[in-house]
């Protein structure tokens, strides 16, 4: 099969896609009596980068596969197609997305002992909603409590393809001063990508009271538009069950 045929086969799945698409996936629009020949659909996928120099949209690899995104660069002309509200997430929506993140993986009363409260229950089930954390496995400890980590989909919002690719807790800002976009090593300032604003303070304490110490809400910015979302939608709508949740902070403080 013709390499340039394949190159367009990918490049039309891609943006008719609603989500990432793996290698696999790609390999599977081919039939079995006329698979796609070895090394020709990353082939396709390094030309289709290439071909992506110079233009409003990239074509990056996230944890669940690959897709095309628009660049940074032009973001805010673009995200003026969607008209919903940002979702306004609060002090302590943050810290626990951040402490998951960052110590997954962690339990609930992990959480609470680094936050000095007892962590709202809608704030988890709202996550969890989200599809941002998951339940990974259970503590071997009395009770057996839920051990909490994050999830591909986590990754693929805040434009990441592995945990390791989250900026270092040292190189972070205060939630209360967030520019939504983080500069990862190696990109100029004016490139960094919107990765949301689980952020913590700039100190040289603790990586627990750095998170727990953080002040103040911040609007999560809107992540890197996928390509097949530019047509009137935002890449993630929100129901108004999850907003609320999120955007009420409802930590009962302890009574010590």
């Amino acid at each position: 099969m013709d390499q340039q045929l394949i190159t367009r086969i990918v490049e039309a799945a891609l943006l008719a896609a609603n989500q990432p698409l793996t290698v696999v996936q790609l390999q599977g629009l081919f039939p079995l009596d006329e698979p796609a020949p070895d090394g020709s659909i990353a082939q396709a996928l390094h030309a289709l980068q290439d071909d992506c120099a110079g233009r409003g949209v990239e074509l990056v690899e996230l944890a669940s596969g690959w897709r095309f995104q628009v660049k940074p660069d032009v973001h805010a002309w673009v995200a003026r197609l969607w008209t919903e509200r940002q979702t306004r997430y609060t002090r302590a929506t943050l810290e626990t997305l951040a402490l998951i993140a960052y110590r997954q993986p962690i339990t609930r009363g992990e959480i609470e002992q680094v936050r000095g409260v007892a962590v709202n229950s809608n704030i988890i089930k709202a996550l969890e909603e989200r599809e941002w954390i998951r339940v990974v496995g259970h503590r071997d400890v009395p009770g057996r409590p839920e051990l909490l980590g994050t999830t591909k989909g986590f990754l693929d919002y805040f434009g990441l393809k592995r945990l390791d690719e989250l900026p270092p807790l040292s190189e972070l800002k205060d939630f209360a001063e967030l520019d939504p976009q983080f500069a990862f090593e190696g990109q100029a300032d004016g490139d960094a990508l919107p990765v949301g604003d689980v952020a913590v303070e700039d100190t040289d304490d603790s990586v627990d009271s750095d998170i727990a110490g953080a002040a103040g809400a911040t609007e999560v910015a809107t992540p890197v538009a996928p390509a097949g979302d530019m047509a009137g939608r935002g890449p993630n709508h929100e129901n108004e069950t999850t907003e609320h949740a999120l955007a009420d902070d409802g930590d009962s403080r302890s009574n010590a």
